[in-house]
């Protein structure tokens, strides 16, 4: 096979590809019924064309005979009046129209031939054209119910081109929203652990982390006071309670007080420290 052969098979067997796609076989079918119908009509006008020749021929055929007739009455005429040489002109006239009449009868009975045939063609074509209607209507109402059944069950695999597309988006929507969540998770982890410092704070993490010991300090402080305070007014309630006891008790809450106001200038002590290291 030549390379311009090869090439023009490969051509015809894309094109047929395309159009095996593109085609819809309900169009094809109605189109295929229009043809036929198209052809019964032409037969029809066919035929109505042959009629239309064979009338004319018997018209024709109808006023060789009147001649004729009309010739024998003047032959007639010419022996009455002993005109042997009318009656034979006349009777030669006649015989003329004799054989008109015999070749338009034989081309009358070759055109009542061919509409007779022509006739039983475009019957058979007819009942050809009826059985093809309702095989094409069967085969239609086939097809649309193959087409409603095959996207009900794309539809419910999700393998149709729309469900396709539906998938995909769901898909995307979900990384989307993964990504959203994990990246809010990590933003709240870094802020948590300090590593993007308050754009309109002055202070870092080593400040926060200060101020929150600070913070626990003073409550532990106000917690020990308020034990103490306790403390106190139970041993006034109870009756027995030794003096010496209460002193006690008072004597380790001041120590424990004094062990805090130090622990807290050590923590300012340590932060101004610190700041001036910074700042130099």
């Amino acid at each position: 096979m030549g390379i311009l052969s090869r090439t023009s098979y490969v051509i015809r067997s894309k094109i047929n590809a395309i159009l095996n796609r593109s085609e819809d076989p309900r169009e094809t079918l109605d189109y295929s019924y229009e043809k036929m119908r198209d052809e019964l009509q032409q037969v029809k006008q066919g035929i109505a064309d042959l009629t239309t020749q064979k009338k004319r021929l018997e018209i024709q055929k109808r006023r060789l005979e009147e001649n004729v007739e009309k010739h024998n009455e003047q032959a007639r005429e010419a022996v009455r009046q002993d005109r042997d040489d009318l009656a034979t002109r006349a009777l030669e006239k006649k015989q003329a129209k004799m054989n008109q009449i015999e070749e338009l009868e034989t081309q009358i009975a070759n055109l009542q031939e061919t509409q007779d045939d022509l006739v039983d063609k475009k019957n058979q074509l007819q009942n050809r054209i009826e059985e093809f209607r309702t095989k094409k209507e069967t085969m239609k109402a086939r097809y649309e119910a193959a087409e409603a059944s095959s996207r009900v069950s794309e539809a419910m695999s999700g393998v149709g081109d729309e469900m396709g597309d539906v998938s995909r988006a769901l898909e995307r929507a979900e990384d989307q929203t993964d990504e959203m969540e994990a990246r809010s998770a990590a933003m709240d982890e870094l802020v948590d652990t300090g590593a993007f410092d308050d754009a309109m704070s002055d202070k870092d993490a080593i400040d926060r982390e200060l101020d929150s010991g600070r913070s626990n300090a003073e409550v532990n402080t106000e917690l020990e006071t308020l034990k103490s305070e306790m403390g106190k007014s139970s041993a006034d309630a109870e009756s027995g309670e030794s003096t010496e006891a209460e002193a006690t008790s008072d004597a380790d809450a001041d120590a424990e007080l004094e062990e805090m106001d130090v622990s807290d200038e050590d923590v300012e002590a340590e932060l101004e420290e610190l700041k001036n290291e910074d700042d130099a």
